[in-house]
This record gives C-alpha cells, sequence and structure tokens, in this order.
C-alpha cells in the first residue's frame, strides 16, 4: 500500500497542500516541529526545504509509513506513534503540523488533548483537512466509478473517512475540547495533475483501505478494469487535472 500512495496519489493530492502548508509553518518561524501522520513524507520534505534551520521529528501510526518515509526523507527524525499518546514530554514543540491525517484519528480531542500538551506556550498547531467528497474532483469522479461497478455495496471509504471532517465548526468543538483555541479557518481549493485518470484510480484501488474491499473479490480484475474504464471516461485520456479543497486550521492553547 505505501508503494502505491506514493506513486500514484502523493504527487496528485498531497504534494500541492505540502507546498502551501510548509510555506504556512515558514512563516511561523519555528525551531522545533512534529509532524503527525506523516505518511511517507511529501510534508516532511516540503517542511525541511521550507524551514530548513528547524529540527523536524515525523510520526506515522503505520510502520510501513515510517519504514518509507525514513528512506524517501531522512532528514527527519522519524518515530512510530499514536497521536492520541505521543510519546514526547510536554512543553517540547513549538510547531505540531499535520496534513490530511486528522480524520483518521479515532478520539479527535484526545489527540488534540495531546497536541496541547506537547506544544510551548505560544506554539502552534497547524493542519488541514479535506472538503466534502464533492469538491475533490478525482475522488467524487472515482467513488461514482466504484458505486456504478459495485451496485451491490461500493465502500463508502472516502465519503466517510477522508472527507467526513469537512464541517468547520465540528472541527472548532474537538480543538475546544482539548482546550485549544481555533486563530483562524481558511478555505483552500488547488488544482491536482495526474498523468492519466488511470493512475488515479490505481492508486485509490491499491493505495487506500478500498483495496480490501475489491482484493478478495472473483470479479477483482474486471471490477478494476471497470472503474479505470468509468474514471477515464469522466476525466478524459493522457493528463488530467481537478480542483481539490481542503480547509487549513491554526490553533493555539
Amino acid at each position: 500500500m505505501p508503494e502505491a500512495y506514493e506513486r500514484h496519489l502523493v504527487p496528485v493530492f498531497f504534494h500541492p497542500f505540502a507546498i502551501d502548508l510548509s510555506a504556512r509553518a515558514a512563516a511561523l518561524r519555528p525551531r522545533t516541529v512534529l509532524e503527525l501522520a506523516a505518511g511517507t513524507g511529501a510534508l516532511t520534505s516540503a517542511l525541511l526545504t521550507a524551514v530548513p534551520t528547524a529540527s523536524v521529528v515525523a510520526t506515522d501510526l503505520n510502520e510501513a509509513m515510517v519504514t518509507a518515509g525514513s528512506a524517501r526523507e531522512p532528514r527527519a527524525d522519524w518515530r512510530q506513534a499514536n497521536a492520541q499518546d505521543l510519546p514526547f514530554e510536554d512543553g517540547s514543540f513549538d510547531l505540531v503540523v499535520c496534513q490530511f491525517g486528522v480524520m483518521f484519528f479515532p478520539d479527535r480531542p484526545a489527540a488534540y488533548t495531546e497536541v496541547r500538551r506537547v506544544l510551548t506556550p505560544q506554539g502552534r498547531f497547524l493542519f488541514n483537512s479535506w472538503g466534502p467528497l464533492a469538491s475533490h474532483g478525482f475522488g467524487a469522479a472515482f467513488q461514482t466509478a466504484l458505486e456504478q461497478s459495485m451496485p451491490d455495496g461500493a465502500p463508502p471509504f472516502l465519503k466517510d473517512v477522508p472527507h467526513g471532517y469537512s464541517v468547520p465548526a465540528v472541527v472548532t468543538a474537538d480543538l475546544t475540547a482539548a482546550g485549544l483555541t481555533l486563530a483562524s479557518a481558511e478555505e483552500v481549493t488547488l488544482e491536482g495533475v495526474a498523468e492519466s485518470a488511470a493512475s488515479v484510480a490505481t492508486g485509490f484501488l491499491t493505495g487506500t483501505p478500498v483495496s480490501a474491499a475489491v482484493q478478495d473479490r472473483e470479479d477483482a480484475q474486471a471490477l478494476r478494469a471497470a472503474v479505470t474504464q468509468q474514471m477515464t471516461d469522466q476525466l478524459g485520456t493522457g493528463p488530467v487535472t481537478a480542483p481539490m479543497t481542503a480547509t487549513v486550521y491554526t490553533a493555539h492553547q
């Protein structure tokens, strides 16, 4: 999964927002940075470029992601860590940053409480979260293709998880419950560019938990082909582009 994620999804979905988020991080002039849910290091690399004087600790719950990320970006200090139980001392970081990871935390107020604990008194928590699925051109096209190809019940993963935490009022309430104060929430729409609709389909089908619902089916190969063709019909042949919307949040103690 990390290989497919890195090959097909990171350049299209995560790199554009990593540039955006790292620029915002640089404006805060941090000296010590903790990254949560770092994945394979898309934001990690952007942070190290944008803030070359800062020390960056990159963490992820998934050991395979940590292994892949540390190989890809060895300039950071990589640690396997649960965001809800961080293995760091109080007040260790003046910036905690997370790109498209908070949606996966089982208990967000608990994770945010840990963020508050490891932040310095003047520290900041900078993170983003995807907007509704309809606001993500690639994700919406994939889900439509999946539902058409699996009328017996397409997995709702994209809608329920990556795009299931898209209401700023809900995010604000979770931050408040953890003792954090929301400083800003800005909606950002960027353009994703993929080498083909087939590449994006492959990324979703093999680089996300959707793969578990497909790989054991007797018609898995035909299903993948059908989804790929329908995405190509929707997005076009050759290189394809689509808008992607997220909200960027900044919070503090």
